[in-house]
């Protein structure tokens, strides 16, 4: 019988903690999910469906022990996107496509293990994450300004769009529904700093502490929800609410796999799977570091491609692991896992018992909660940090930043990745190449222009800081045979390789060709402080023979000292 690592190794003591995180969490991930399946164009049951077996399910395969897996503001979005666009005529196509997306998801997600490639979030880099995260967020607020307001806009909008409308009909908009939305950011947002600074100057329990300052959710959920229940607001006044949430549990059903439905919904599949991990992964390993625990990229593939494949039979959405809730779950003292499967348990009794209390629920409140929850990821800082370090990657993360605002999310984060690797090609087939020269009487050799070194007029000695491929080997020869022009005198060429991890097949045949160029003229080459398997691999041709043993050589200064003596 299988048994999840963490369970074999649970003890006593670890419970405690685990029971109040699992509460404390739960209290935040109910009227969250409620919102993201609002986001997402769902019935709120759906999202409290893929609040229970998804966290079952990831706590058994997973790695880390306080990520908080279920629905998240990004994949809601794109969840919704992609539903939008199958243009389907009923509620019920769009759940089922729904169930179909998540199954679809956890299947990449677990093929992306099987052929271990878990370092596939490594060819999105930080701007373009920074950037697509950002705007993401913005579309995601616009999104909700309807619902905050009282109005009617439809979904699906590009940004700019949604802005234009919003503000074309901010006359008409419903008043109570604007008041009861302000009401909510502005309690939400005084217990998510304020009141948690004044807690901690109070003499009082951490766990009380922590359920105090985490519990602005529950709060502005109940107060909005018994005022417009009291005052019958969404009658009198036409406060728009969540209505009716089927009572119990789902049951277990397999999606749709037509042909046409799987071939429309597998490209957002696709990207949802890949911003999903990469999300989640971010998160578990931040929050693994500061407890010196380790998080496996393969196990993560492995759980949030399970919980996925949970959610799909249970009736739910995609999910991943959330920000927020993750960080609530840490702070909370969880220990294991366990604290994700009581909040899973929570939630159960929720839908059990506590559903009818959610009708009147206004969807001014869940907008206030979405926008509380993604407004932190606006990042203009992490703007301004990449524009003073390096302009071109401040181009990646504005192209992708605009691209995802104006034409949409899929686009933008293709064009940022296709940029970022675009840089890093022009970047590398043009080396940063330096003339080294000796410091003092020491053993270290620096670049000519940098410090104040010595150099022999017989030697060149070059640091080439790149891999050498097929793409920056002609660079190479033409920088090598300008300064063999630049200087007659030299006799010797000393090719430093300590940067150099990989000489493809390419390259090889360039460095055949620059001894061959340098031989007739009477020039010789040598190699030094070449890295183990690169020598590995070059020992195997014939242009070691060619080089010969002894023209290579451990380190700068032994090559230099050899050479000097020769003469």
């Amino acid at each position: 019988m299988f048994m999840p690592p963490w369970l074999i190794t649970y003890q006593k003591d670890q419970l405690s903690g685990d029971i109040v995180a699992g509460i404390i969490v739960s209290v935040v991930l109910v009227p969250q999910a409620i919102a993201y399946g609002m986001l997402a164009g769902l019935p709120p049951e759906v999202a409290l469906y893929s609040s229970i077996l998804p966290l079952v399910l990831y706590a058994a395969f997973g790695s880390s022990n306080t990520l908080a897996v279920g629905p998240v503001g990004l994949m809601s979005l794109m969840t919704g996107t992609a539903l939008l666009e199958l243009n389907l005529s009923s509620t019920e196509q769009t759940i089922a496509a729904a169930h179909t997306l998540a199954f679809l998801v956890g299947i990449l997600l677990l093929t992306l293990k099987m052929i271990r490639l878990s370092g596939i979030i490594n060819f999105l880099s930080h701007p373009v994450t920074s950037g697509f995260i950002s705007a993401s967020a913005i579309i995601i607020i616009l999104s909700q300004l309807k619902n905050l307001l009282g109005l009617s806009i439809p979904r699906g909008l590009p940004a700019y769009e949604t802005a234009y409308r919003t503000l074309e009909q901010l006359p008409q908009s419903n008043v109570y529904s604007t008041l009861i939305g302000l009401f909510g950011l502005l309690i939400l947002w005084l217990f998510k700093a304020p009141l948690t600074r004044y807690l901690k100057t109070r003499p009082m329990n951490s766990t009380a502490r922590q359920f105090a300052s985490k519990s602005g959710p529950l709060l502005v959920v109940a107060l909005s929800t018994f005022s417009v229940y009291y005052f019958s607001l969404n009658t009198e006044q036409l406060v728009t609410i969540i209505g009716h949430i089927p009572a119990g549990l789902p049951s277990i059903q397999f999606p749709d796999f037509s042909i046409g439905l799987v071939k429309q919904l597998l490209p957002n599949a696709f990207v949802i799977a890949l911003i999903g991990y990469l999300e989640s992964v971010s998160i578990a390993k931040s929050m693994a570091s500061q407890r010196r625990e380790k998080i496996s990229a393969s196990k993560e593939l492995q759980g949030l491609g399970a919980a996925n494949i949970a959610a799909s039979i249970s009736g739910g959405f995609p999910v991943a692991g959330g920000f927020g809730r993750s960080m609530v779950n840490f702070s909370s003292g969880a220990n294991t896992p366990l604290a994700s499967v009581i909040t899973a348990g929570l939630v159960t009794f929720t839908l059990l018992s506590l559903t009818p209390f959610f009708f009147f629920l206004p969807k001014a409140i869940l907008a206030a909660i979405i926008i509380v929850a993604v407004a932190p990821l606006i990042n203009i800082h992490a703007f301004k940090q990449v524009w003073r370090y390096d302009k071109t990657d401040a181009l990646s993360l504005l192209v992708t930043f605009f691209t995802v605002l104006i034409i949409n999310v899929e686009t933008g984060l293709i064009c940022g990745a296709a940029i970022s690797i675009g840089i890093y090609l022009q970047r590398s087939t043009k080396p940063h190449i330096a003339v080294v020269g000796q410091v003092g009487n020491t053993e270290h050799y620096r670049n000519i222009d940098r410090y104040i070194v010595t150099t022999d007029p017989h030697i060149l000695a070059i640091r080439i800081d790149e891999n050498l491929y097929f793409a920056n080997t002609n660079y190479l020869e033409d920088r090598i045979m300008q300064l063999i022009a630049d200087k007659p005198a030299i006799d010797h060429v000393v090719l430093i390789c300590s940067s150099i991890s990989i000489i493809d097949t390419s390259a090889l045949e360039s460095l055949e060709s620059i001894h061959h160029n340098l031989g007739k003229a009477a020039i010789s080459l040598h190699l030094a402080e070449i890295k183990g398997p690169v020598m590995d691999k070059l020992k195997g041709s014939p242009f070691i023979q060619k080089i010969s043993s002894q023209n290579i050589f451990l380190s700068t200064h032994q090559a230099m000292c050899y050479l000097k003596n020769r003469r």
